[in-house]
């Protein structure tokens, strides 16, 4: 199976990685700035499941997708998913699949409206990594679990494919009958993650030690009301393991939405908070409206600063 990752940063460079090391057929769709930067250090990962370092992985430049392959693997942020659409069209035929590893749903829309519903997966992954600054893939924690599956929850041959080619390449692959429940839950943990921590600008551990709780929890029910009138309440098991983490004494945990505002970065603002808050239409969701506030001061605030410099 001819797997083609778009993007080989921290997400698509360490999965994508770890199936060049199991001997799966990879290339990695990149840019300029980071074939330069993979040209130089080559393809490392720093992980406690163990490192690898790859020379000269396979990289590809948008200009030189001429065929179709068996099976995309969409690792770009959310802001970039229009060119990165653009980037990958030649290498999409009849039979490929498009399994996206973005938080969210608009993606799916965008997907969908360029190939149509048939070839494009629901999928996540839950791990936590980043780049250093010379572009090293830093894995941090234990977790690196990716699932994904038809939109529909069918299991067809193709998803049985591609599953049994994603697994065995050191990481949690499982293939998923309710992939579409599984993404708005995360979507819900994420969107209240993001919200209060940049809200607050700190980790949940301060929030919790000042008494906000209650705020965090609103932020949480008000996301997850929106889910539920979306066809796709979160289960009761999922919502009581968010309220634990996000009261959770001396918690260091934060979202990486955070951690980009604290680096003067981009965010991807709209497409975790205000495509939920859209979607919510007229529901009441005052703590989530703050919280897209925020952060669209913090794009406006650095968008200002960036033409002055």
């Amino acid at each position: 199976m001819r797997i083609l990752i778009v993007g080989a940063g921290s997400i698509g460079g360490y999965f994508g990685g770890r199936l060049l090391a199991a001997g799966r057929d990879v290339t990695f769709l990149v840019r300029p700035h980071r074939a330069e930067q993979l040209a130089r250090t080559g393809l490392v990962i720093k992980s406690p499941a163990g490192d690898l370092e790859w020379p000269r992985p396979p990289i590809a430049m948008a200009d030189n997708l001429k065929e179709p392959v068996d099976l995309i693997l969409l690792s770009c942020k959310a802001y970039d998913v229009e060119s990165a659409i653009d980037a990958f069209a030649p290498a999409v035929g009849p039979q490929t699949a498009i399994l996206p590893l973005l938080n969210g749903m608009r993606h799916l829309d965008l997907l969908e409206a360029r190939f149509g519903s048939q070839p494009v997966l629901g999928g996540q992954c839950v791990i936590s990594v980043a780049l250093d600054p010379d572009g090293r893939i830093l894995h941090m924690g234990e977790l690196q679990n990716l699932s994904f599956g038809t939109r529909g929850g069918a299991v067809t041959t193709q998803a049985e494919a591609i599953a049994k080619t994603l697994s065995g390449a050191g990481f949690d692959v499982k293939l998923s009958t309710e992939i579409l429940q599984d993404m708005w839950e995360k979507w819900v943990f994420i969107a209240t993650g993001a919200g209060i921590t940049c809200l607050m600008r700190s980790m949940i551990g301060d929030i919790v030690t000042a008494g906000a709780n209650d705020i965090t929890l609103a932020l949480l029910d008000e996301c997850g009301a929106i889910a539920a009138r979306e066809g796709y309440a979160p289960r009761a098991t999922t919502t009581d393991q968010a309220r634990a983490m996000f009261t959770r004494p001396g918690s260091t945990l934060t979202a990486s939405m955070f951690r980009d505002i604290q680096n003067g970065a981009r965010i991807e603002a709209d497409h975790i908070v205000g495509d939920l808050l859209r979607r919510g239409g007229e529901f009441q969701s005052p703590t989530l409206r703050i919280a897209l506030a925020h952060l669209k001061t913090y794009e406006a605030r650095r968008a200002r600063e960036r033409s002055r410099s």
